[in-house]
Protein backbone atom coordinates (compact mmCIF):
# COMPACT_ATOMS: atom_id res chain seq x y z
CA UNK A 1 0.00 0.00 0.00
CA UNK A 2 1.06 3.28 -1.03
CA UNK A 3 0.33 6.91 0.68
CA UNK A 4 -1.31 8.15 -2.71
CA UNK A 5 -3.70 4.67 -2.19
CA UNK A 6 -4.19 5.96 1.76
CA UNK A 7 -4.97 8.91 0.68
CA UNK A 8 -7.53 7.88 -2.38
CA UNK A 9 -9.60 5.34 0.02
CA UNK A 10 -10.03 8.08 2.88
CA UNK A 11 -11.39 10.44 0.32
CA UNK A 12 -13.48 7.65 -0.93
CA UNK A 13 -14.53 6.66 2.57
CA UNK A 14 -15.14 9.97 3.32
CA UNK A 15 -17.31 10.69 0.18
CA UNK A 16 -19.32 7.54 0.95
CA UNK A 17 -20.22 8.75 3.97
CA UNK A 18 -21.04 12.20 2.83
CA UNK A 19 -23.59 10.49 0.38
CA UNK A 20 -25.04 8.31 3.27
CA UNK A 21 -25.98 11.44 5.31
CA UNK A 22 -27.08 13.61 2.16
CA UNK A 23 -29.63 10.61 1.51
CA UNK A 24 -30.86 10.26 5.59
CA UNK A 25 -30.87 14.29 5.22
CA UNK A 26 -33.43 13.87 2.10
CA UNK A 27 -35.39 11.02 4.05
CA UNK A 28 -35.76 13.48 7.26
CA UNK A 29 -36.50 16.64 5.49
CA UNK A 30 -39.76 14.66 3.49
CA UNK A 31 -40.40 12.84 6.48
CA UNK A 32 -40.91 16.03 8.36
CA UNK A 33 -42.31 17.73 5.87
CA UNK A 34 -45.17 15.29 5.60
CA UNK A 35 -45.75 15.16 9.21
CA UNK A 36 -45.80 18.33 10.11
CA UNK A 37 -42.84 17.86 12.17
CA UNK A 38 -40.67 20.07 10.08
CA UNK A 39 -41.60 23.79 11.59
CA UNK A 40 -39.63 26.95 11.13
CA UNK A 41 -37.52 26.72 14.16
CA UNK A 42 -36.31 22.95 13.31
CA UNK A 43 -35.42 24.61 10.23
CA UNK A 44 -32.80 27.42 12.26
CA UNK A 45 -31.65 24.57 14.05
CA UNK A 46 -30.56 22.69 11.20
CA UNK A 47 -28.74 25.98 10.19
CA UNK A 48 -27.56 26.78 13.38
CA UNK A 49 -25.67 23.05 13.57
CA UNK A 50 -24.40 23.92 9.79
CA UNK A 51 -23.08 26.81 10.78
CA UNK A 52 -20.93 25.70 12.89
CA UNK A 53 -18.41 24.40 10.13
CA UNK A 54 -17.30 27.80 9.75
CA UNK A 55 -15.46 28.75 12.46
CA UNK A 56 -14.74 24.91 12.75
CA UNK A 57 -13.02 25.20 9.18
CA UNK A 58 -11.36 28.33 10.10
CA UNK A 59 -9.74 26.96 13.06
CA UNK A 60 -8.75 23.52 11.47
CA UNK A 61 -7.30 25.15 8.35
CA UNK A 62 -4.90 26.70 10.44
CA UNK A 63 -4.13 24.60 13.81
CA UNK A 64 -4.90 21.45 12.38
CA UNK A 65 -2.76 21.81 9.47
CA UNK A 66 -0.13 23.09 12.49
CA UNK A 67 -0.56 19.58 14.21
CA UNK A 68 -0.33 17.94 11.10
CA UNK A 69 3.45 19.01 10.33
CA UNK A 70 4.35 19.38 14.54
CA UNK A 71 3.07 15.07 13.94
CA UNK A 72 5.45 15.31 10.97
CA UNK A 73 8.42 16.96 12.60
CA UNK A 74 8.05 14.86 15.29
CA UNK A 75 8.02 11.76 13.82
CA UNK A 76 10.75 12.11 10.92
CA UNK A 77 13.25 13.93 13.26
CA UNK A 78 12.62 11.47 16.77
CA UNK A 79 10.84 8.52 15.72
CA UNK A 80 13.39 5.73 14.34
CA UNK A 81 10.89 3.11 15.28
CA UNK A 82 7.98 4.08 12.57
CA UNK A 83 5.69 1.03 11.24
CA UNK A 84 5.73 -0.12 7.61
CA UNK A 85 2.40 1.08 5.96
CA UNK A 86 0.85 -2.10 5.20
CA UNK A 87 -2.90 -3.13 5.76
CA UNK A 88 -2.95 -4.44 8.82
CA UNK A 89 -0.97 -1.03 10.02
CA UNK A 90 -4.08 0.61 8.70
CA UNK A 91 -6.62 -1.28 10.42
CA UNK A 92 -4.58 -1.26 13.80
CA UNK A 93 -4.49 2.40 13.59
CA UNK A 94 -8.43 2.81 13.12
CA UNK A 95 -8.67 0.34 15.97
CA UNK A 96 -6.21 2.60 18.03
CA UNK A 97 -7.80 5.81 16.85
CA UNK A 98 -11.19 4.32 17.88
CA UNK A 99 -9.74 3.33 21.14
CA UNK A 100 -8.30 7.15 21.85
CA UNK A 101 -11.66 8.39 20.46
CA UNK A 102 -13.53 6.91 23.05
CA UNK A 103 -11.42 8.47 26.06
CA UNK A 104 -11.30 11.67 24.17
CA UNK A 105 -14.80 11.58 24.10
CA UNK A 106 -15.46 10.83 27.42
CA UNK A 107 -12.89 13.21 28.78
CA UNK A 108 -14.63 15.94 27.01
CA UNK A 109 -17.66 15.59 28.96
CA UNK A 110 -16.06 15.06 32.05
CA UNK A 111 -13.53 18.25 31.62
CA UNK A 112 -15.32 21.67 31.63
CA UNK A 113 -12.72 23.97 29.51
CA UNK A 114 -12.96 20.67 27.11
CA UNK A 115 -16.98 20.62 27.47
CA UNK A 116 -17.32 23.92 26.04
CA UNK A 117 -16.20 23.00 22.63
CA UNK A 118 -18.33 19.43 23.06
CA UNK A 119 -21.35 20.83 24.42
CA UNK A 120 -21.94 22.67 21.12
CA UNK A 121 -22.58 19.13 19.42
CA UNK A 122 -24.79 18.32 21.97
CA UNK A 123 -26.88 21.79 22.32
CA UNK A 124 -29.56 20.85 19.54
CA UNK A 125 -33.13 19.65 20.62
CA UNK A 126 -33.16 17.60 17.75
CA UNK A 127 -31.90 14.64 16.32
CA UNK A 128 -31.12 14.92 12.64
CA UNK A 129 -28.20 14.26 10.40
CA UNK A 130 -26.90 17.39 10.62
CA UNK A 131 -26.16 17.36 14.18
CA UNK A 132 -23.40 14.93 12.97
CA UNK A 133 -21.82 18.17 11.51
CA UNK A 134 -22.33 20.28 14.53
CA UNK A 135 -19.03 20.53 16.50
CA UNK A 136 -17.23 23.19 18.95
CA UNK A 137 -14.62 25.39 16.86
CA UNK A 138 -11.44 23.45 18.86
CA UNK A 139 -12.14 19.87 18.47
CA UNK A 140 -10.70 19.06 15.68
CA UNK A 141 -7.30 20.57 17.06
CA UNK A 142 -8.17 19.11 20.24
CA UNK A 143 -8.48 15.68 19.07
CA UNK A 144 -5.44 15.77 17.22
CA UNK A 145 -3.64 16.60 20.14
CA UNK A 146 -5.03 13.47 22.12
CA UNK A 147 -3.76 11.41 19.08
CA UNK A 148 -0.35 12.32 19.18
CA UNK A 149 0.69 9.13 21.23
CA UNK A 150 0.31 7.20 18.05
CA UNK A 151 2.78 9.07 16.50
CA UNK A 152 5.37 7.85 19.91
CA UNK A 153 3.92 4.42 19.05
CA UNK A 154 5.18 4.15 15.64
CA UNK A 155 2.38 5.03 13.10
CA UNK A 156 2.72 7.42 10.45
CA UNK A 157 1.03 10.81 10.70
CA UNK A 158 -0.58 9.77 7.70
CA UNK A 159 -2.37 6.62 8.94
CA UNK A 160 -2.64 8.25 11.79
CA UNK A 161 -4.90 11.04 10.34
CA UNK A 162 -6.69 8.67 8.22
CA UNK A 163 -7.46 6.75 11.29
CA UNK A 164 -9.30 10.27 12.58
CA UNK A 165 -10.97 10.85 9.72
CA UNK A 166 -12.56 7.24 9.35
CA UNK A 167 -13.70 7.37 13.17
CA UNK A 168 -15.40 10.82 12.22
CA UNK A 169 -16.77 9.97 8.93
CA UNK A 170 -18.63 6.55 10.36
CA UNK A 171 -20.52 8.95 13.01
CA UNK A 172 -22.26 10.55 10.06
CA UNK A 173 -25.03 7.82 9.85
CA UNK A 174 -25.83 7.56 13.63
CA UNK A 175 -27.02 11.15 14.37
CA UNK A 176 -30.94 10.45 13.03
CA UNK A 177 -34.21 9.06 14.02
CA UNK A 178 -35.16 7.49 10.79
CA UNK A 179 -33.32 4.42 11.48
CA UNK A 180 -34.35 1.98 14.10
CA UNK A 181 -32.61 -0.87 16.21
CA UNK A 182 -30.22 -2.73 14.26
CA UNK A 183 -30.53 -6.00 16.48
CA UNK A 184 -27.08 -7.72 17.40
CA UNK A 185 -24.93 -5.37 15.95
CA UNK A 186 -26.16 -2.79 18.87
CA UNK A 187 -23.89 -4.58 21.22
CA UNK A 188 -21.01 -4.15 19.04
CA UNK A 189 -21.14 -1.12 16.58
CA UNK A 190 -22.45 2.53 17.08
CA UNK A 191 -25.86 2.51 15.80
CA UNK A 192 -28.60 4.99 15.42
CA UNK A 193 -29.98 3.94 18.51
CA UNK A 194 -26.86 3.68 20.53
CA UNK A 195 -26.21 7.22 19.79
CA UNK A 196 -29.69 8.52 20.24
CA UNK A 197 -29.11 7.68 24.31
CA UNK A 198 -25.74 9.76 24.20
CA UNK A 199 -27.29 12.78 22.88
CA UNK A 200 -30.12 12.18 25.60
CA UNK A 201 -30.15 14.45 28.46
CA UNK A 202 -32.36 12.30 30.60
CA UNK A 203 -30.54 11.28 33.85
CA UNK A 204 -29.98 7.39 32.86
CA UNK A 205 -28.59 8.43 29.28
CA UNK A 206 -26.37 11.02 30.49
CA UNK A 207 -22.44 10.25 29.68
CA UNK A 208 -23.22 6.67 28.39
CA UNK A 209 -22.41 5.02 24.91
CA UNK A 210 -19.08 7.27 24.02
CA UNK A 211 -18.31 5.23 21.33
CA UNK A 212 -16.70 6.10 17.79
CA UNK A 213 -17.50 3.16 15.80
CA UNK A 214 -17.52 0.21 18.35
CA UNK A 215 -19.63 -0.01 21.17
CA UNK A 216 -17.96 -1.98 22.82
CA UNK A 217 -15.32 -0.09 24.69
CA UNK A 218 -18.60 1.23 26.56
CA UNK A 219 -19.54 -2.12 27.48
CA UNK A 220 -15.55 -2.66 28.62
CA UNK A 221 -15.32 0.58 30.39
CA UNK A 222 -18.61 0.37 32.30
CA UNK A 223 -20.49 3.29 29.95
CA UNK A 224 -23.01 1.14 28.06
CA UNK A 225 -26.90 1.99 28.24
CA UNK A 226 -29.35 0.79 25.50
CA UNK A 227 -31.89 2.90 23.78
CA UNK A 228 -35.17 2.13 26.15
CA UNK A 229 -37.57 5.30 25.79
CA UNK A 230 -36.93 7.33 23.02
CA UNK A 231 -34.47 9.91 24.66
CA UNK A 232 -35.34 13.72 24.84
CA UNK A 233 -32.04 15.55 23.62
CA UNK A 234 -29.80 18.44 24.46
CA UNK A 235 -28.62 19.73 27.67
CA UNK A 236 -29.40 19.52 30.85
CA UNK A 237 -29.92 23.03 31.14
CA UNK A 238 -32.08 25.23 29.82
CA UNK A 239 -30.80 25.89 26.47
CA UNK A 240 -32.62 25.87 23.03
CA UNK A 241 -31.31 28.82 21.17
CA UNK A 242 -31.13 28.52 17.21
CA UNK A 243 -29.08 32.10 16.92
CA UNK A 244 -25.94 30.51 15.13
CA UNK A 245 -23.35 33.14 16.97
CA UNK A 246 -25.03 31.43 20.86
CA UNK A 247 -24.54 27.87 19.27
CA UNK A 248 -21.15 28.69 18.63
CA UNK A 249 -20.00 29.76 22.44
CA UNK A 250 -23.24 28.51 24.29
CA UNK A 251 -20.78 27.34 27.37
CA UNK A 252 -18.23 30.44 27.20
CA UNK A 253 -20.70 33.11 28.87
CA UNK A 254 -21.02 30.99 31.95
CA UNK A 255 -17.45 30.11 32.68
CA UNK A 256 -16.31 33.73 31.93
CA UNK A 257 -18.74 34.64 34.71
CA UNK A 258 -17.59 31.74 37.40
CA UNK A 259 -13.97 32.54 36.53
CA UNK A 260 -14.82 36.28 37.14
CA UNK A 261 -16.48 35.03 40.65
CA UNK A 262 -13.82 32.55 41.79
CA UNK A 263 -12.06 33.35 45.29
CA UNK A 264 -9.21 30.82 45.04
CA UNK A 265 -6.76 29.61 42.49
CA UNK A 266 -7.97 26.46 43.29
CA UNK A 267 -11.55 27.30 42.27
CA UNK A 268 -9.86 28.76 38.81
CA UNK A 269 -8.44 25.49 38.33
CA UNK A 270 -11.36 23.54 38.84
CA UNK A 271 -13.91 25.68 36.93
CA UNK A 272 -11.19 25.03 34.19
CA UNK A 273 -10.42 21.15 34.98
CA UNK A 274 -13.01 19.70 37.09
CA UNK A 275 -16.18 18.43 35.88
CA UNK A 276 -19.33 20.24 34.14
CA UNK A 277 -21.40 20.30 36.86
CA UNK A 278 -18.72 20.89 39.72
CA UNK A 279 -19.56 23.96 42.02
CA UNK A 280 -17.70 25.03 45.35
CA UNK A 281 -19.50 24.75 48.39
CA UNK A 282 -21.36 27.76 48.92
CA UNK A 283 -23.39 26.94 45.78
CA UNK A 284 -23.77 23.69 46.15
CA UNK A 285 -27.35 23.90 47.32
CA UNK A 286 -28.23 24.88 44.32
CA UNK A 287 -26.43 22.71 41.63
CA UNK A 288 -26.69 23.66 38.00
CA UNK A 289 -25.54 20.43 36.08
CA UNK A 290 -24.08 22.01 32.80
CA UNK A 291 -23.45 18.27 31.07
CA UNK A 292 -26.26 16.45 28.81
Amino acid sequence: MTMEALTAFGQDFEDAFFLIGIAILAIEVLKGLFSGSMTGRSALDMVASASTQIPYLIVEIFLLSFAYLGFVYVSEAFVSWTMPLTAWTVVLAVLAADFIYYWEHRLAHRVRILWTQHAVHHSSRHMNILVGIRFGPFEGFISALLHFPLILIGFPPQVVFFGILVVLAYQTWIHTEVIGKLGMLEGIINTPANHRVHHGCDDKYIDKNYGGILIIWDRLFGTYQREEETPNYGLKRDYDSVNPLSVWFSEWPNLFRELGEAKSAREVWMRLFGTPEWQPARDRETPDRANS
